[in-house]
């Protein structure tokens, strides 16, 4: 397994850009938190216990309650890189979720981003 220097960053720290990159463009926290929860299986709580824990972003993604079947069907590109060709898992999962909060940003419907339409 690579060894990405962001694996290590606690998932508290990066948690905060994503909800202000959604509430700059209008979007809300719970909005941020429903995409998170979707993509990962946690609760409400359980998402807010691992916030209060600090759990660094490797982590937090493998102990993911169950990660949706349906993030295969994220596709596009992040950062330069298109998610459905990044092979480390971890990196993936990480960018799957950097996507869905780009869409969110974007002024994606919900149900779209949810991969529900």
């Amino acid at each position: 397994m690579a060894n990405h220097r962001i694996y290590k960053m606690s998932f508290a720290r990066v948690y905060p850009e994503y909800v202000a990159k959604a509430e700059r463009k209008g979007r809300t926290k719970a909005e941020v938190d429903e995409i998170i929860c979707w993509l990962t299986g946690y609760s409400h709580a359980g998402l807010d216990a691992q916030l209060e824990k600090q759990t660094d972003i490797e982590t937090f993604l493998a102990e993911a309650p169950q990660l949706n079947p349906s993030r295969s069907m994220i596709k596009g590109v992040v950062c330069g890189v298109r998610v459905e060709d990044i092979e480390e898992p971890t990196m993936r999962e990480i960018r799957y979720l950097d996507k869905l909060i780009d869409e969110l940003a974007r002024g994606k419907a919900m149900e779209k981003i949810l991969r529900k339409a």
